[in-house]
């Protein structure tokens, strides 16, 4: 680990107080006892439920892979103005993983992107956590995430 890299990271995944308190709705947690600890009066927004997947997290953790599942994530560039990110998968054993888009532009209008990343068991029972990680990458910067996917009894 070199943290003298953070200084000229490429890109940035943001994440809001906002964000965290959809997540801790998504776990099950009452909006009351939320206010009471985040000391907001923030309410559990319904159509956010895929918060508990979605969390902005430089790194993407799926415990109970039963179906087709997608995440989101969004990125801010921090490097040079008109960059081009190309991603590279290194796929978990026994999990097809797909990036969309697979290229990400940036420019002076540009500045942040989401992409999504869709996980698909090529395992029908249950197993252990398979690790992987996604790269995206101008040639310059390496911004690497890693992927946990634990596969459990696939549903059809």
């Amino acid at each position: 680990m070199d943290p003298n890299k953070a200084i000229n990271a490429g890109l940035i995944y943001n994440i809001t107080t906002e964000d965290y308190i959809q997540f801790l709705c998504s776990m099950g947690h009452n909006t009351a006892s939320i206010r009471k600890v985040t000391k907001t009066t923030t309410s559990c927004n319904k159509q956010k439920r895929q918060a508990l997947l979605n969390l902005n997290l430089p790194s993407i953790s799926i415990p109970n892979l039963k179906r087709d599942t997608t995440v989101m994530r969004t990125v801010a560039n921090a490097g040079n103005i008109n960059v081009v990110y190309k991603a590279i998968v290194n796929s978990p054993y026994g999990i097809k993983v797909r990036v969309e888009p697979q290229i990400l532009r940036f420019n002076s209008e540009t500045k942040v992107l989401t992409f999504n990343v869709s996980f698909i068991s090529t395992q029908k029972l249950h197993g252990d956590y398979r690790f992987g990680s996604l790269t995206w990458t101008d040639g310059n910067h390496f911004v690497r995430i890693p992927i946990a996917v634990r596969t459990i009894q696939f549903e059809y």
